[in-house]
């Protein structure tokens, strides 16, 4: 018996070193070329154009990716706590990664498998992972690239603070309506800055890196309704808003008030039209579409407005 259990424990401990032998292996493949996670310490990320007129009224937006940069000191912290109950509520206790997370997604995937799904269901990615896939990775859904947005993860979380990783997220994350980053989502949706936002928009925006396409607020308004009140649970769970709190905002409507994104002066069409050909000379495209350039122009408003004015009544007492 002694000579079984002996055979037992040896065999059991080769295996042991066989699979970590293995695990090591495969680790160093996955992690052999693996792109450089210290390039987020320059990030810089395309910033839209804004051209106001001489009295600073705003005239034209021009980018690729809408987003206006904001210092995480500036995003209001109930837009932080819905982004937190929503996608990570664990974020700033873990390393990168959420070992409930993980465990549930193992189980998951483990249970499409024996059904016969071979895609990969839900990731259990933490916020810290959703940095490193959305910065340095591609959206492939594959288990190699799971493993290393983990390990990215890990990495980012020895190098950044919490609060640089979530600044990044806040403003790189895609949201809908060509909106990328929390302040460009305040203004596309609701035509507000992100102080004005009330609690229920903050948790309709907070719910929509899910996927924003499924939560389209024209398309799929029952559903938009939906995850904005499984934000405001989560909220109202997580202790950040109180159940009176919740039952208000969840009895919004979804006020949802596309903001205009071509010229916002009538008059000025062929104003702003020139200005954005004399940008493009003088900085070129790649510059005006992704600077942050801040333009402030000679138009006057009032008086542009006039001239349109002057202009189109001369036009019609000739024609007559």
């Amino acid at each position: 018996m002694l000579r079984i259990l002996g055979w037992l424990f040896g065999f059991g401990a080769f295996c042991a070193l066989a699979g970590i032998a293995a695990a090591v292996v495969y680790l160093n493949q996955v992690s052999a070329n693996l792109p450089d996670y210290t390039v987020l310490k320059d990030y810089q990320p395309p910033v839209t154009t804004r051209v106001h007129a001489a009295n600073g009224t705003l005239l034209a937006e021009y980018a690729h990716e809408r987003r206006l940069f904001q210092p995480i000191e500036t995003i209001p912290p109930q837009l932080i706590h819905a982004f937190l109950s929503a996608e990570d509520k664990d974020f700033y206790s873990h390393h990168g990664i959420a070992v409930d997370g993980v465990i549930r997604a193992v189980r998951d995937n483990l249970l499409a498998k024996f059904e016969g799904n071979d895609a990969i269901q839900g990731g259990g990615s933490t916020i810290t992972q959703q940095v490193a896939k959305n910065f340095l990775l591609n959206s492939e859904q594959t288990w190699d690239r799971k493993v290393q947005e983990a390990i990215l993860a890990l990495r980012i979380e020895s190098t950044f603070s919490k609060d640089k990783i979530l600044e990044l997220y806040l403003n790189e994350i895609f949201l809908g309506l060509n909106s990328y980053g929390v302040a460009a989502a305040a203004l596309n949706y609701f035509d507000k800055a992100l102080y004005q936002l009330d609690l229920s928009e903050m948790a309709y925006i907070a719910g929509l890196p899910k996927g924003p396409n499924n939560y389209h607020p024209f398309k799929h308004p029952e559903a938009a309704i939906e995850r904005r009140n499984y934000v405001l649970d989560r909220m109202a769970e997580n202790g950040y808003i109180t159940v009176a709190e919740r039952d208000a905002a969840e009895k919004e409507a979804l006020n949802v008030t596309p903001r205009d994104s071509g010229t916002q002066l009538y008059s000025a069409e062929y104003f702003t039209e020139e200005v954005r050909r004399q940008l493009s000379t003088i900085y070129g495209e790649e510059e005006l579409y992704g600077g942050g350039l801040s333009v402030r122009t000679t138009l006057e408003p009032k008086l542009q407005e006039y001239a349109r004015k002057a202009l189109m009544d001369g036009l019609t007492n000739y024609d007559h």
